[in-house]
């Protein structure tokens, strides 16, 4: 009987199991097929926009009532001038000069209306305060009118309003926690007009990127016209496909749309380091590369130490006490520790480039000002973001 070497692995005696290898035909099939969604594959509907499909901004000016005497106060008219006007509305007659309200508050109302809401959708308003109002804490927004860019009333808001911190007193004491003058109404907002929306002109769909790019927008032409057929997608930029439907689907653009938006494509990253100089984070992302090169990291230390000295008359003399500094500067320069020179290899993916960058043993701080000095040297290919 021969024995085994233990330095030569062990072979298979018998080929992969039947049913292994049905799994990994019936992969491969749905891979050509198109089920299985490829590798870092990103649906067009996620890559783009409809164009003429979005959202419009509602603004409204209203009054905010119920509050426990931490409204709006004399210096800031808006509140009780805006109550007269609306018990005037409401046939009641107050005499100003009498009207001293401090539970009123004046405030301004927005929200965002999406594409295709019909009459009676319901929407979350935002409310803040636009006098000196110390709370909104336990208020209720009066019907306030909401109106778009065009002056038109799209939507009416109501409802009592729910904060995110909160504001107590009592005593000599106080407490108070996040932002009180700022509140939301959910579902406050009816929308009695709908705006309409026009995304299929002449059977033919914009489709606008996220994020242009020359070679995402040639990849989604392609994967469209493999989908539609030929001659159906066309780049207008680098921001914008152009998708004229086909005859099967001319005269059904939600149908379209719908099937545009399941289509895989894989975009193509741009290479970004994105710094925070204000925190310190540095971000990167994309086909970062880094070239060969040598980085002398090292700073000047300078420590100075002042003492001072006390100088005293002699005995019996008229003179005074005077205290003098006296101040000793010293300086240091680069680390002992490391070698002032440091040579890194090339690096062709992200992850090489962290594990090279690593070996400095550096700040982030540091690090934002190498990979400055690398980009303007030529040897890091990404695009550097400041923020």
């Amino acid at each position: 009987m021969k024995r085994r070497s233990p330095h030569r692995p062990a072979r298979l005696a018998h080929p992969a199991p039947p049913l292994m290898r049905a799994a990994l035909l019936l992969l491969t099939l749905l891979a050509l097929l198109g089920v299985v969604r490829p590798a870092r594959a990103d649906r067009i509907g996620d890559l783009c926009e409809v164009v003429g499909v979005r959202d419009n901004q509602l603004l409204g000016y209203g009054i905010v009532t119920g509050l426990n005497g931490t409204g709006d106060d004399a210096s800031a008219p808006f509140a009780t001038q805006s109550l007269l006007a609306l018990m005037r509305r409401l046939g009641v007659q107050i005499d100003p000069v009498q009207l001293r309200l401090k539970n009123v508050a004046a405030v301004l109302v927005t929200t965002n209306i999406p594409p295709f809401s019909r009459q009676g959708t319901h929407l979350d308003v935002t409310v803040s305060s636009v006098g000196n109002a110390r709370s909104l804490q336990g208020g209720v927004l009066v019907q306030t009118l909401m109106m778009g860019s065009d002056l038109h009333v799209y939507a009416v808001a109501q409802g009592p309003l729910v904060l995110g911190g909160f504001e107590a007193k009592g005593g000599g004491s106080s407490v108070k926690s996040n932002i009180t003058t700022t509140a939301r109404v959910p579902n406050g907002a009816l929308v009695e007009k709908e705006i309409p929306t026009t995304f299929a002109k002449d059977d033919v769909i914009l489709l606008a990127l996220r994020r242009a790019n020359f070679a995402t927008a040639a990849r989604i032409v392609e994967a469209v016209d493999k989908e539609l057929g030929p001659g159906s997608a066309t780049a207008a930029d680098s921001g914008a496909v152009r998708v004229k439907l086909p005859p099967g689907l001319k005269g059904l653009p939600v149908q379209a749309l719908a099937k545009l938006e399941q289509i895989d494509v894989v975009p193509v990253n741009a290479a970004r380091v994105v710094i925070n100089e204000r925190t310190g984070t540095i971000v990167a992302g994309g086909d970062v590369r880094l070239m060969p090169v040598a980085i002398a990291q090292g700073g000047i230390t300078i420590v100075i130490k002042e003492t001072p000295v006390v100088s005293q008359p002699a005995p019996f003399s008229k003179g005074t006490t005077v205290v003098t500094p006296q101040t000793d500067i010293q300086h240091f320069e680069g680390n002992d520790k490391a070698p002032t020179l440091t040579y890194l290899d090339a690096a062709a993916s992200l992850a090489d480039v962290a594990h090279a960058l690593s070996t400095l043993g550096v700040t982030p701080r540091e690090l934002a000002s190498i990979l400055q000095a690398l980009k303007s040297a030529g040897a890091l290919s990404a695009e550097i973001v400041m923020q």
